[in-house]
């Protein structure tokens, strides 16, 4: 249903200059989603982000938000959409209950004891409301940035890169939060980041984009489908193994050989079957490697490789 999309991009691009930061870019957000929207550094992920906040304007292409043109509706959209870009500015002096106070006014939301104290309670909070936030630790400065942008109770709420910077507590902090905001406040949100397996854990669907331009879209679970991997053999002998496999049926899933590497593309279930084919003809396997497919195609982005 178009009702329920809430983020419908189409052909956005941004230019500075001579660099196109955001090359043609679509994407679909629909109601309920946790989106994860993936790429390396430098992919274009906050200058999009910034677009869909109407920070910055794009060169070309549309954005429409709670199915209305961002492009003269952007109060009445900006009202609904709770948003950390990057790291969350604090009056570092105050404390975290003033904080959500000041900052709650400026944007118009209910900053009453009741509501600011539901907020901190929300996200863990609570009992340091009255500590100065020069005293909190990074993750607890992400989770009052999650707090600050939740006071106006949006419907869409936008993460950019929030576990940067975080330990493993803290990131996992971050994840159930954004589980809990998902599926027991409704909320539908767009989370930016450069880590497969933060998104894999939480996201429903998910884009990845490199140089300013989707690679892939879709829901995770087609996208990290765990029927077909990428999986390496390594042996001794790479020529006796690959006279082996092309007189297998799996010759059809080979993909490329390297010095002592046999790389196939197969069905998960099969890997030991081709193993043990191996074994029984005399070749000596001394490594199996499986990795899934998009997060064998996503580290070759994140290492510069492209498509």
């Amino acid at each position: 249903m178009v009702s329920d999309q809430i983020i419908e991009v189409r052909g956005l691009t941004k230019k500075f200059k001579s660099l196109v930061a955001v090359n043609n870019l679509d994407l679909n957000v629909y109601r309920g989603d946790v989106f994860g929207f993936l790429g390396p550094n430098g992919a274009g992920k906050s200058t999009t982000i910034r677009m869909l906040l109407s920070l910055i304007k794009p060169t070309a292409g549309t954005i429409k938000i709670f199915g209305m043109p961002l492009n003269g509706n952007r109060e009445k959209i900006l009202r609904k959409v709770g948003a950390i870009v990057e790291k969350p500015d604090f009056y570092m002096y105050l404390s975290a209950y003033k904080n959500l106070e000041i900052l709650g006014r400026l944007s118009g939301a209910d900053t009453s004891k009741k509501k600011i104290m539901e907020m901190l309670e929300l996200v863990g909070l609570a009992k340091r409301y009255k500590s100065k936030v020069k005293t909190y630790s990074h993750g607890m400065k992400q989770r009052l940035g999650i707090a600050q942008a939740l006071m106006h109770d949006p419907e869409l709420i936008i993460l950019d890169e929030p576990t940067t910077g975080l330990d493993p507590q803290g990131m996992k902090e971050i994840r159930d939060l954004i589980l809990y905001l998902s599926r027991e406040k409704n909320k539908t949100i767009f989370l930016s980041s450069h880590i497969l397996r933060e998104v894999e854990i939480i996201a429903s669907r998910m884009i990845i984009i490199n140089k300013g331009t989707t690679q892939v879209e879709g829901t995770v679970d087609e996208l990290l489908n765990t029927d077909k991997v990428s999986v390496t053999f390594e042996t001794d002998d790479v020529e006796k193994a690959m006279n082996v496999l092309n007189f297998t049926m799996w010759n059809k899933c080979f993909k490329t050989k390297e010095k002592n590497q046999l790389i196939l593309e197969m069905p998960n279930k099969e890997i030991a079957d081709l193993n043990r084919h191996f074994i029984e003809n005399g070749v000596n396997i001394s490594a199996v490697i499986p990795v899934r497919s998009l997060e064998d195609y996503f580290l070759k982005i994140t290492e510069g490789g492209g498509r």
